[in-house]
C-alpha cells in the first residue's frame, strides 16, 4: 500500500544517530510524520551525531536564520596522529610522540584559537568548487586550492586530557570545520592530531537536550510524536513581532507595503494575525513589506473578497 504523505509544517530537533548521513536521518524523519516535505538546517557527517533541526512543510521557508547561527559542539582529538581525513574514517599518514605533553601546553594550545582565526577548509569536505564538492576531487587523486576563511571560536573548554586524547566542546561562528580545528591543535602541539568523536549540541537557541532520537520517535504514538514538532515561529524567537490585522494581512498577501508607526527597529520582524504566526516583514522607517508569508495564510488572504 502506497504511503500518503501530508501538508504538516513545524520544527523537529531530531538527535541524528552515528553512520547516517544527514539526508538519510532527514528522509527517515519525514516518513515517520508523512510530511509532504522537510529539510534540514546544517549537514552533519555520518561520523557526527547530535542535533540536526529538521524543518517540515512551511518552516523550511523560515529555515535560513540556523544556516547563518554559531553551533556548539563535543569533540574528541587524538593526539598524536595525523589521517588523511582529519578524522578517524582516514588512513593514518603519521605517528608522533605525546608522552612530554602536560596540560599547561594544552591550555596554552588551545587559548591561541580562542577568538577570530582563519582554516583552511578540509579537501575531505562539501564546500564546492566548479560545482563539484571538494571530496570528488580529492578522491580523483585531485587537489584543489583552497582560500582560508575567517571563523570565530566564541568558547573552547577543555574537559579532560588523558595524555593522548582531548575532550573539548566549542562554540564557533558558521563555517567552522571541527576536524580542521583539531588537526590544527594537533600541529600547535607538534604531534599531529585527528578527529574520534564529534556530537553537536546546539544551533543557536536550540538545545540537544529537547531532542528526540529516530528510535524514541517511532516507538510513539502519532498524537505523542507530533508533539515533539515546535512551531514554525520557533525558529525565530528573539525577532520583534507584530500583530496585524486581515485587512493588513490580505495587503500584505498582495504583495503591498504597509505605512505603520510600530516603534519597532528596523529589520526583520514576525508577524502575527489572529490565527497565530502568519510570517516575516521587512521593516524600513515607517513602511512594512512581506518578505515570506506562510502560504496557507498568504492564499486565503489574497482570495478573499475586498472591503
Amino acid at each position: 500500500m502506497a504511503r500518503t504523505f501530508r501538508p504538516f509544517d513545524g520544527v523537529l530537533l531530531l538527535d541524528k544517530p552515528l553512520e547516517l548521513s544527514s539526508n538519510t536521518a532527514l528522509q527517515k524523519a519525514r516518513r515517520l510524520f508523512q510530511a509532504e516535505k522537510a529539510g534540514h538546517t546544517g549537514t552533519l557527517d555520518p561520523l557526527a551525531t547530535g542535533l540536526l533541526p529538521v524543518c517540515f512543510g512551511e518552516a523550511t521557508k523560515f529555515s535560513t536564520a540556523l544556516l547563518e547561527a554559531d553551533k556548539t559542539y563535543r569533540a574528541t582529538v587524538r593526539l598524536g596522529q595525523t589521517t588523511a581525513t582529519g578524522d578517524a574514517e582516514g588512513e593514518v599518514l603519521q605517528h608522533r610522540p605525546t608522552a612530554h605533553l602536560q596540560l599547561a601546553d594544552i591550555h596554552a594550545a588551545l587559548a591561541a584559537f580562542r577568538g577570530a582565526i582563519q582554516q583552511l577548509p578540509p579537501m575531505y569536505s562539501a564546500l564546492k568548487h566548479q560545482g563539484k564538492p571538494l571530496y570528488e576531487y580529492i578522491r580523483n587523486g585531485e587537489t584543489i586550492e583552497r582560500a582560508l576563511r575567517d571563523v570565530v571560536i566564541h568558547e573552547l573548554i577543555l574537559h579532560d586530557f588523558d595524555g593522548e586524547q582531548l575532550d573539548i566542546s566549542v562554540r564557533c561562528s558558521k563555517g567552522t570545520y571541527i576536524r580542521t580545528l583539531g588537526e590544527d591543535i594537533g600541529e600547535a602541539l607538534g604531534c599531529g592530531g585527528h578527529l574520534t568523536k564529534l556530537r553537536r549540541t546546539a544551533i543557536a537557541h536550540f538545545d540537544l537536550a529537547h531532542g528526540y532520537t529516530l528510535a524514541q520517535l517511532a516507538d510513539m504514538s502519532e498524537t505523542a510524536r507530533e508533539i515533539c514538532v515546535l512551531p514554525v515561529d520557533s525558529l525565530m524567537p528573539a525577532m520583534p513581532k507584530l500583530h496585524v490585522d486581515d485587512v493588513q494581512i490580505r495587503r500584505l498577501a498582495q504583495g503591498q507595503r504597509l505605512g505603520l508607526d510600530t516603534g519597532l527597529p528596523d529589520g526583520k520582524i514576525a508577524l502575527y494575525g489572529a490565527q497565530g504566526f502568519i510570517g516575516v516583514g521587512d521593516l524600513l522607517g515607517r513602511r512594512l513589506a512581506p518578505e515570506r508569508l506562510i502560504a496557507s495564510v498568504a492564499k486565503r488572504a489574497a482570495e478573499s473578497p475586498q472591503e
